[in-house]
């Protein structure tokens, strides 16, 4: 489905509600959320700027998170998405129940973009970025939480070998193609 024929590209997505940028250090959450609020109208919260100072502290050393140090960070998260309904947040969101908690504090259906790709890229891009607290020696750690998104009717996947402007484009239409089925039981 091609949105390029809709005037207002977030009509086609309005039904959604709020959307989470998901994925493991690396994938493009922070450029995807931006490029996507930007031409979805919406606001963008970077879900790494709300993380406790603690958080960071532990991840500059390169030290994995734990559930406990995740869990009030999620929830605070979750109520962002809970606030205003034209709101894109990026979060890891790496196992089911973090996206569960987000569902619950949201109180409202979400939607939610993995993005997925491969390692040798995602660690390529770890090693580009300049100025990022995560280390690249946290990425392993990160794949290995992950819990893929199977089964999750609420959930899109977009692979990210590809340029960002497509990316955008494959989220918007596959988020429209879900449509209304997310707007009544997304589990």
């Amino acid at each position: 489905m091609s949105t390029a024929a809709s005037p207002h590209p977030f009509e086609t997505t309005r039904c959604t509600g709020p959307i989470v940028v998901m994925g493991v250090c690396g994938c493009g959450k922070t450029s995807v959320g931006e490029r996507l609020a930007s031409t979805l109208g919406c606001r963008f919260i970077e879900g790494d700027s709300r993380h406790p100072v603690a958080n960071v502290e532990k991840m500059r050393q390169g030290i994995p998170l734990e559930d406990a140090d995740r869990w009030s960070w999620l929830e605070l998260l979750g109520g962002e998405l809970g606030k205003d309904e034209q709101t894109i947040v990026s979060c890891s969101a790496l196992k089911r129940s973090y996206r569960d908690l987000l569902r619950m504090r949201a109180g409202r259906p979400i939607t939610f973009v993995f993005l997925q790709g491969a390692r040798t890229l995602l660690s390529s891009r770890m090693g580009a970025r300049e100025g990022h607290y995560m280390p690249l020696s946290l990425l392993d750690s990160q794949l290995a939480t992950l819990e893929l998104p199977q089964d999750e009717r609420d959930v899109v996947t977009v692979e990210i070998e590809q340029p960002l402007e497509r990316i955008v484009s494959d989220a918007i239409a596959r988020i429209a193609a879900i449509g209304f089925a997310t707007t009544t039981d997304n589990r």
